[in-house]
């Protein structure tokens, strides 16, 4: 859970949320309105009227939404809690949102689960379903869901003002309504501090016991702790002191993964950092390495002080942090739900009524790459079935391009959709598609990829508003790995009215953006520079 200033003082930031609970703006929420549900794809298009509103990823009806809490699937329902401001569209009043589905696309918003108060913001944390009722709040016939959140207090809170500290909140109802535990918070620092927060748990199977992850954010600490009863925690160890440092580190994960092709099993610890990312301001690293129980070892990891591409990156975009994995999620790999925003710019986006959308859910697999363990991310597989059955037959484009560009109509020109994108640049340097483009081709998303360097690139500098931030950075780009033949690139690219998702070398870089188009660009085209580019482009509309 990231403050949107690190600069300001805990103090400050509580004093400021805690007056926005008595004077809330006209346009929010009042306490007792009931959440608007989210709509179903078809209905969630966006309108002229709000034409930024994604029509493929989880957003709330309105107000403010940023990280992903408490991702939980149970009994064939996903579970996304998130962090949620009831009363406005900006950030304050911490508390947990709540929305469900069964296939991570069609996502119906339920009522606020915890609800800030004076005394206590709800910052991020986790469920998992304590099936065998180990911490005795629940029964063996309804055993619990258990959430870990970070308690951050305010005046007469529990702790000093500005303290943070590990709480639990149980559930008998499959997440419907939600009471904290008795004896909170559950886990404390001596002396208390005002930067230790987001607890993941995961279950180490060796030991018979939950081991949970949390951050020291402003040391660039990940402390583990392990328990048997979801209620009583004893420190195992820290790790730091490798990778990009930046000025927070944030919502850790450890997760066990096998290698692909082999029966090593490794394990990969996930680590939001703010700012400082790859593409500036929030970003996602990781690092792989094995888990004895007590201590993470983390394997040709970047030294701190080594350039950020040393570093691994979950992302190459500027818009995807705070992602975790959804516990329980069926299929054997992690499931990651992540928020599609960056605290350079998350407060100033201009959209009305709503603020903050997640990424599309996406799938990891462990390879073994050219130096080492690393990371593949595609659009996971429940998801993109959906994708698939929600959006309208597959519509195919074979054509050359010269040095030049062609424009792709009918089919291809919609405000959300999911290309599928081979490009052969026999002759050409470089070569891409234009994407939301302008009837008079001055304004558009474009997305390049240049042979000499195996480079794609997403340059969102001239795709529609940008004037709300002087931080809403240009372009971003990454080098793909090596391969036989680097004059061919497949590219999976999910399009929706205020983001993009590029997957390319089968998962080996993402790119993820948000950007603000006009309501009539539409375009789409494909071009090539310097020489003849043979383009296969599929595309199903939203």
């Amino acid at each position: 859970m990231t403050l949107p200033n690190p600069h300001l003082s805990r103090r400050h930031l509580l004093a400021a949320s805690a007056a926005v609970v008595v004077g809330f703006s006209a346009a929010a929420c009042t306490p007792d309105e009931s959440p608007t549900p989210a709509p179903t794809l078809a209905a969630n298009a966006p309108t002229a009227s709000d034409p930024w509103r994604p029509a493929a990823h989880l957003t709330a009806a309105r107000n403010w939404l940023n990280d992903p809490n408490g991702l939980v699937f149970h009994d064939g329902t996903y579970h996304a809690f998130y962090q949620y401001n009831p009363r406005g569209n900006s950030w304050g009043n911490m508390s947990w949102g709540h929305s469900t589905s069964t296939d991570l696309v069609h996502w119906e918003q339920q009522p606020v689960a915890m609800e800030a108060s004076p005394e206590e913001e709800i910052f991020s944390g986790c469920i998992v379903m304590d099936t065998n009722n180990a911490s005795g709040l629940g029964s063996a016939g309804n055993p619990p869901m258990v959430a870990l959140y970070t308690s951050a207090y305010g005046k007469n809170g529990a702790l000093p003002q500005g303290a943070q500290a590990q709480s639990v909140a149980f559930s008998l109802d499959k997440g419907t309504t939600w009471e904290k535990y008795q004896g909170n918070p559950v886990l404390n620092l001596a002396p208390t501090n005002n930067n230790f927060r987001d607890p993941k748990i995961t279950w180490y199977e060796p030991g018979r016991y939950w081991v949970m992850s949390t951050v020291v954010a402003d040391a660039q600490v990940v402390k583990l702790f392990k328990s048997t009863d979801l209620l009583h925690w004893d420190f195992l160890s820290d790790f730091s002191g490798a990778g990009a440092q930046g000025g927070l580190w944030e919502v850790p994960e450890l997760i066990q993964m096998g290698v692909e092709g082999s029966t090593d099993k490794k394990w990969v610890m996930l680590l939001s950092i703010n700012p400082g990312g790859i593409a500036g301001g929030s970003g996602m690293q990781y690092f792989v390495g094995d888990f004895d129980g007590t201590r993470f070892v983390a394997e040709d990891a970047a030294a701190p002080d080594a350039p950020l591409a040393e570093s691994q990156w979950l992302d190459r975009g500027a818009d995807y942090y705070a992602a975790n994995s959804i516990s329980g999620a069926p299929g054997g790999k992690p499931v990651l739900l992540g928020w599609m925003g960056n605290w350079d710019y998350a407060q100033h986006v201009p959209t009305t009524p709503w603020r903050g959308s997640m990424a599309i859910p996406r799938e990891l697999t462990l390879v073994r790459g050219e130096h080492r363990l690393e990371l593949r991310s595609a659009i996971a597989t429940v998801a993109r079935e959906a994708l698939e059955r929600a959006g309208s037959a597959v519509q195919v484009k074979n054509l050359t391009v010269g040095s030049g560009l062609q424009h792709l109509v009918d089919d291809f020109t919609a405000r959300a959709q999911l290309l599928e994108v081979e490009m052969e640049l026999t002759s050409a340097r470089e070569a891409g598609l234009n994407l939301r483009a302008s009837a008079d081709g001055k304004s558009a998303l474009r997305i390049t990829y240049t042979k000499d360097t195996r480079t794609v690139k997403v340059d969102r500098s001239n795709a529609g508003t940008t004037n709300f931030s002087e931080k809403f950075s240009p372009y971003h780009q990454a080098t793909l790995p090596s391969s036989s033949n680097d004059a061919k690139v497949r590219l999976q690219i999910l399009l929706d009215s205020s983001s993009v998702e590029v997957f390319a070398g089968d998962g080996a870089i993402v790119i993820s953006d948000t950007f603000f188009p006009d309501w009539d660009a539409t375009g789409t085209s494909a071009f090539s520079t310097d020489g003849d580019t043979r383009f296969t482009v599929q595309t199903r509309k939203f």
